[in-house]
C-alpha cells in the first residue's frame, strides 16, 4: 500500500477555525427545542463566554504576531497569523448573526411565558416615574461621565465593560452648534437588569441609564448614543526567571490585565453614530473586520445572572435538578478509607458525588493516624470545603502540602488568595513549577496504622472543584495499591524539591512520558492490526491538536485499526478521508453536562488497556504542562469504563460527527431505532444502581 503524504495541509484543521465549530455547536443547543426554554438561553450566554476567551486570548496571540511581522504558516492546516484572522472574522460574523437571531427568538418564546426583557418606551407613565427615582437614587451616584478633548484623551476602559459614547450639542452657542463627545461607563458592580414592580417584566441598566443620561449633561442636548463594548487582550506574560516572588508578579500582571489592546469592538446596532464607531475604531487601531454590530443587548453573558433570577420562579424553565448519587463503589456507613482498603474507589461525575473526594480530605484533616496531605490545586470553588479541610489539617499538625497553579488562566486571582490562605494556616505552597503548569490532579494521604505506613491516593480527569463537578463529567480513581502510593511519594517530592524526574511503576507523566507512551500504545495497536487484524483505539478527551500524535492516527487508519474519537472541542485531524482517515470517525458530545473525562482505550491484542488522565491529546498538555495519565487495572472498574465509552458511541441525542471537510452533522436515530441520550442513561443508571442496593 502506498501511503499519502500525511504533511498535506488539506488533511488537516485549523485550531482556531475548529475551535469556533465548537462553539458553532454550542449554540446550535439554543435552537434545540428538547432543552428548557432558561436552559436554551444559557447556552447562549455560554456562546458568549467562551468567544470572549477565545478573543482575549486566541485572536490577540495572532494579532500580536501580525504586529511582530511573523508570517510563518502553522504547521497542520498551513495558515498564516493574517490569513487565520481573515477566516476567523469569516466564520465568526455568521455565528454572532446567528446567536442574536435565537436570542431574539427566545425573548419572544419567553414573553410567551410572562417574562420579559423590555425596552423604556413599554414603560407606563408611572413605572418610567418610579425607574426615574430608582436611577437618581441608586445610578445616578455610580456614573462617572468621562468627558473628550484636548486635555482630557480618550480614557482606558476596562475589559468588557459596556460603554456609552454620548455626542452633545452645545445649547448655549445655537449659532455654532459646537459638539462634544463623553464617555459613560456602565457600572459593572450594578445589576444588569432591574426588575419593574410588580410585574415579570425586567430593563437593561444601560437602557435606564441612556433614557436619563441627559441628567448628567446639564447645558447640552443629547445628539446621539452610541454603546459599545472593548475587548482586550488579556493573555499575561509571566516573566518566571528571577522573579522573586511569583506571587507578585502574577498579582502585578492581573493589573495589567483590564487594560491590555483592543482586539475586538461589540456596537449595539439599535444605537450607535457612525462618526463615533469609525473614532472608535481609529483611537483604538481595531481593524474593521473585529467590528461586530450585534441585534440586542452587548455581552449576553448577563443571562448567566438572568437565569438564576428566572429559575426561583419559573422551575419549569429550567432543566429538573439531577442530585447526584452515592457512588457505586462506596457502601453505607463506609468511610471512604476503608472503602480503598477493599477495593479501587471508581468516581464517576456528576452522576456519582463529588463528596467522597471532599470527605476524605475533611476525614484526613481529623484523623490522628494521617501523618501528612499532599494535593495538588488547578481550579477550586470560592467556598471550597476541601481548602477548609487543608487549612484545617495543617491547624491539626499534620504536614500539608498543597500545589496551588497560580498560572491557571483567568483563576489565577483567585488561586493568588487560595494560596495565601494555606500558608496562613501553616500549609507549605509550591506555586507550580517554572514555565510549565501543573495541571495534574492528584491527592496523597500518608497514614500510620499500627506500625505500618499506608498511603491512599486519589487519582482524576477533573479540577478539585465541588461546584463544577455538577456540571462537568469526570472521572476519579480512590486506591491503595502500594505502587501507586509509592509513585504519588515520588510525583509530589519532584515538585516540591530539587530531583530530577523520577522513575514511576504506573503512572506517566508530562511533559516527559506521555505524548510518547501515546505514539507506543497506537504503535502496538498497529502491530497487532498487521498480525491479527484486531487493532482497536477509542479515545475521548476534551480537544486534539497534536500533529505527532494525529499523523500516528492517520499511520493507524492506513494500517486499517478501527478508531473512535470523542472529541467534544478542538480536532485538528480530518475523519473519513480515503487512503488516509477512512478508519476513523471523530464525534463531539455538547450536553447538559460539559464532557471533560478523558479516556484512552486500547484493545492490546484482547487485554483492554483502559487509560484516563488530566491530559489531552494536545501538545501544550503534553510538552508544557505537568499532566499525569494513568491506568485502570481492576475488571470491574475498567467494565464501567468501557460501558461509558459505548454509551457515548451510541448517542444520537447530543451527538455531532465530523465530516472529511471539517464541518459537523447532527446525529439522528434512525426510524425504529431506540434514541440514546448519553448523559441521560447514564444518570439514570447511576440512579439503578442504587435502587438495586436498597
Amino acid at each position: 500500500m502506498v501511503y499519502n503524504d500525511l504533511e498535506n495541509p488539506i488533511y488537516y484543521n485549523n485550531r482556531e477555525l475548529s475551535w469556533l465549530g465548537f462553539n458553532e455547536r454550542v449554540v446550535g443547543e439554543a435552537f434545540d427545542k428538547r432543552h428548557p426554554l432558561m436552559e436554551r438561553l444559557k447556552f447562549v450566554a455560554i456562546f458568549s463566554s467562551n468567544l470572549d476567551e477565545f478573543f482575549m486570548v486566541r485572536v490577540a496571540g495572532l494579532k500580536d504576531q501580525v504586529k511582530a511581522g511573523f508570517n510563518k504558516p502553522e504547521n497542520k492546516a498551513g495558515l498564516t497569523p493574517k490569513e487565520q484572522l481573515r477566516k476567523i472574522a469569516e466564520k465568526n460574523h455568521r455565528l454572532v448573526h446567528n446567536q442574536y437571531d435565537i436570542y431574539k427568538q427566545l425573548l419572544d418564546e419567553l414573553e410567551d411565558e410572562g417574562v420579559a426583557i423590555i425596552g423604556m418606551d413599554k414603560l407606563t407613565k408611572e413605572q418610567e416615574s418610579q425607574l426615574e427615582e430608582y436611577f437618581d437614587e441608586h445610578i445616578f451616584p455610580t456614573l462617572t461621565p468621562m468627558a473628550i478633548d484636548a486635555y482630557r484623551p480618550f480614557p482606558m476602559l476596562s475589559n468588557k465593560s459596556i460603554n456609552l459614547a454620548v455626542v452633545l450639542e452645545d445649547t448655549v452657542e445655537k449659532e455654532f452648534k459646537l459638539t462634544k463627545t463623553a464617555i459613560v461607563q456602565v457600572p459593572a458592580l450594578l445589576n444588569r437588569y432591574i426588575r419593574i414592580e410588580q410585574t415579570n417584566n425586567y430593563i437593561l441598566l444601560e437602557d435606564i441609564i441612556s433614557h436619563f443620561i441627559q441628567k448628567l449633561f446639564k447645558g447640552y442636548r443629547v445628539r446621539s448614543i452610541t454603546e459599545f463594548r472593548i475587548t482586550r487582550n488579556a493573555d499575561m506574560t509571566i516573566h518566571e526567571e528571577g522573579a522573586r516572588d511569583l506571587l507578585k508578579e502574577i498579582e502585578k500582571e492581573l493589573k495589567k490585565r483590564k487594560w491590555g489592546a483592543a482586539v475586538r469592538l461589540e456596537v449595539r446596532a439599535d444605537k450607535y453614530d457612525e462618526a463615533i464607531v469609525s473614532f472608535l475604531l481609529g483611537v483604538q487601531e481595531i481593524h474593521k473586520n473585529d467590528l461586530y454590530i450585534v441585534d440586542g443587548a452587548l455581552d449576553l453573558t448577563y443571562l448567566f445572572g438572568f437565569y438564576k433570577e428566572v429559575k426561583a420562579e419559573n422551575e419549569h424553565l429550567v432543566y429538573l435538578k439531577l442530585m447526584p448519587q452515592p457512588p457505586q463503589d462506596c457502601r453505607p456507613n463506609e468511610t471512604i478509607f476503608e472503602a480503598a482498603e477493599k477495593r479501587d474507589v471508581f468516581l464517576h461525575h456528576p452522576y456519582e458525588s463529588f463528596q467522597p473526594v471532599v470527605d476524605m480530605v475533611v476525614e484526613a484533616s481529623e484523623d490522628p493516624s494521617v501523618l501528612a496531605i499532599k494535593q495538588t490545586l488547578y481550579r477550586v470553588s470560592g467556598d471550597s470545603p476541601i481548602i477548609q479541610g487543608l487549612k484545617k489539617a495543617a491547624e491539626n499538625g499534620k504536614q500539608v502540602t498543597v500545589l496551588v497553579e497560580l498560572k491557571a488562566r483567568f483563576d489565577e486571582e483567585q488561586n493568588v488568595q487560595w494560596a495565601k490562605e494555606l500558608e496562613k494556616a501553616g500549609c507549605h505552597v509550591i506555586y507550580g513549577m517554572n514555565f510549565l503548569k501543573t495541571h495534574s490532579k492528584i491527592t496523597l494521604i500518608v497514614r500510620k496504622v499500627g506500625d505500618k505506613i499506608e498511603r491512599v491516593v486519589h487519582l482524576g480527569t477533573g479540577n478539585y472543584n465541588d461546584s463544577t463537578a455538577e456540571l462537568y463529567t469526570d472521572m476519579g480513581l480512590i486506591t491503595k495499591k502500594r505502587k501507586f502510593g509509592i509513585d504519588a511519594t515520588n510525583f509530589f517530592n519532584y515538585l516540591s524539591g530539587f530531583m530530577e524526574k523520577p522513575s514511576f511503576n504506573h503512572l506517566s507523566m508530562a511533559p516527559f512520558d506521555i505524548q510518547s507512551d501515546f505514539i507506543r500504545y497506537i504503535d502496538k495497536e498497529i502491530n497487532f492490526q498487521k498480525k491479527r487484524q484486531n487493532g482497536r483505539i477509542i479515545a475521548k478527551m476534551n480537544s486534539l491538536t497534536d500533529k505527532d500524535i494525529i499523523k500516528k492516527f492517520y499511520e493507524a487508519s492506513q494500517a486499517g485499526v478501527k478508531i473512535d474519537l470523542i472529541v467534544r472541542g478542538i480536532c485538528c485531524l480530518k475523519p473519513g478521508i480515503e487512503g488516509v482517515s477512512e478508519n476513523i470517525r471523530v464525534r463531539s458530545i455538547v450536553g447538559r453536562f460539559l464532557e471533560h473525562s478523558r479516556i484512552f482505550y486500547f484493545y492490546n491484542d484482547g487485554d483492554e488497556a483502559i487509560y484516563l488522565s488530566s491530559a489531552d491529546m494536545m501538545t501544550r498538555n503534553m510538552q508544557k504542562r505537568v499532566e499525569l495519565l494513568f491506568p485502570i487495572y481492576e475488571q470491574p472498574v475498567k467494565n464501567r469504563v468501557k460501558e461509558v465509552l459505548e454509551i457515548s458511541l451510541a448517542d444520537n441525542m447530543n451527538a455531532r460527527e465530523q465530516r472529511n471537510d471539517g464541518t459537523y452533522y447532527k446525529v439522528q436515530a434512525d426510524a425504529g431505532e431506540k434514541q440514546v441520550d448519553s448523559q441521560m442513561m447514564l444518570y439514570e443508571k447511576a440512579y439503578n444502581v442504587l435502587d438495586d442496593e436498597e
